[in-house]
């Protein structure tokens, strides 16, 4: 059974660094793109970034605030995919969703899965507090 757990996320101040990771189990890790979507208080879930299964190319979602302070990585060897975030902000508040998909790019990572569909698998969430 295939199964995405992430972990790392907290409570941390405005300008503070975080580092997100989702384990991935169950499935072979080098047949999907992963990214991370996230969903802040009383919003809708949005597409934040992905990277495709041979760690070549990199998609952004559409909120240019996040590119120059997240980062993407994945280890293939440890079937994990990080998301590096520096100088946080209070909007970055918000629960924060691995996901794989077969699909690289296109509208399974920008129109379906923030609406929740499209993807392959789901992680539960994990939830970041940026405190101003």
């Amino acid at each position: 059974q295939a199964q995405l757990v992430e972990s790392g996320g907290g409570l941390v101040q405005a300008g503070d660094s975080l580092r997100l990771s989702c384990a991935a189990s169950g499935l072979t890790f080098t047949n999907y793109a992963m990214g991370w979507f996230r969903q802040a208080p009383g919003k809708g879930r949005e597409f934040v970034v992905s990277v495709d299964r041979n760690d070549e190319k990199i998609y952004w979602g559409y909120d240019d605030s996040v590119k120059g302070r997240f980062t993407i990585s994945r280890d293939n060897d440890k079937n994990t995919v990080y998301l590096q975030m520096n100088r946080l902000k209070p909007e970055d508040t918000a629960v924060y969703y691995c996901a794989a998909s077969s699909s690289s790019y296109g509208s399974t990572w920008y129109v379906e899965g923030p609406r929740g569909e499209g993807m392959d698998y789901w992680g539960k969430g994990t939830l970041v507090t940026v405190a101003s």
